[in-house]
């Protein structure tokens, strides 16, 4: 399906803005609007293909937007962070954006006439626990909430995201993306803060397995799903993204702070200092292997989709977390 007309929901955060010049570049005849809760990023747009708007995520503003306007093609990569609060009304909102407001915007999409929707969940809806398998497919339950509160809006919307997906595949293609950890010059997500950091804390004797993806190689997964991926769910890692929680760290040129395995999770989360702020479930992360299967995507793409191997997108950290210090 090439889309003319297409909604990305979360234009403020650095994916979508990646994924939406892409999308310029790919279909040229395509308009683009994009919405977001948060303030407008500036300097990006508006054009002639390109419009954006701040608006709040509510029932009556998602009504609007698809009374007003016609889509082929609805990105929800809109994502509430870790740091956007934890307390009872703080899980509350995310609880009401990320399960009600997604499941919103699927019954508006397929009311509109909507061809296709992607929604970005994440890899941490399988929770990292002792237990795991080498390798998670996309079958595997999603656990993450049994241990992890902060993650329990995620897990719900993955959910409520995928049962409205195949029960409504013959009307309306929908495609759900669980990506591995992102890395790159523009994103600034809580594993970026982490492996950046020069005192991040690390079980000394344990080296977990860890899958990062560069943000160019996400964005065009996100930005050929409409062409490239049937409705379905897909783990997103690229071949061979695999490296040790140690190599990474050292890729990074960063010595770290070794902690032996079995004290780990205490002295973990009393570095929770303000430029760290690891979040207690991103710990585990840290503690236990939680790989990801990426086959199934894998068949739908060309052999040469992925254009950064795990070093250079480490690289990419690195660069330019060395600019911002200078």
């Amino acid at each position: 399906m090439i889309p003319r007309s297409i909604l990305v929901i979360g234009i403020s955060g650095s994916l979508a803005q990646k994924t939406v010049g892409l999308l310029l570049e790919k279909y040229p005849n395509a308009t683009i609007r994009g919405i977001d809760a948060r303030p407008l990023p500036p300097g990006f747009g508006p054009n002639e293909r390109l419009q954006m708007e701040r608006i709040p995520y509510r029932r009556n503003s998602f009504e609007r937007l698809f009374r007003d306007h016609r889509f082929d093609l609805v990105l929800n990569l809109g994502r509430f962070s870790h740091s956007q609060g934890h307390t009872p009304k703080d899980m509350a909102r995310k609880l009401e954006f990320s399960v009600i407001g997604s499941r919103r915007i699927l019954d508006l999409s397929l009311k509109s006439g909507v061809k296709k929707a992607v929604t970005l969940s994440t890899f941490h809806v399988y929770g990292a626990l002792p237990d795991n398998p080498t390798s998670i497919s996309e079958e595997m339950p999603l656990r993450a909430s049994l241990k992890y509160p902060d993650l329990r809006h995620v897990v719900d919307m993955d959910n409520v995201v995928a049962k409205w997906m195949w029960r409504h595949q013959n009307a309306m293609d929908s495609v759900v993306l669980r990506p591995c950890n992102i890395v790159g010059p523009s994103i600034r997500n809580t594993i970026s803060r982490y492996l950046t950091h020069p005192k991040a804390p690390y079980p000394m004797d344990f080296n977990p397995m860890m899958q990062f993806i560069h943000e160019h190689d996400m964005a065009n997964v996100v930005a050929g799903a409409s062409e490239l991926l049937p409705t379905g769910i897909y783990n997103v890692a690229p071949p061979g993204g695999v490296i040790g929680l140690r190599q990474a760290l050292k890729a990074m040129g960063n010595e770290g702070l070794p902690i032996p395995f079995f004290l780990a999770a205490w002295p973990l989360r009393l570095l929770q200092w303000p430029r760290l702020r690891v979040p207690g479930y991103l710990i585990d992360y840290l503690i236990y292997s939680c790989l990801i299967d990426s086959s199934l995507l894998h068949r739908h793409l060309p052999k040469d989709f992925f254009r950064y191997s795990v070093e250079k997108a480490l690289q990419g950290l690195r660069e330019a977390s060395t600019k911002k210090r200078l």
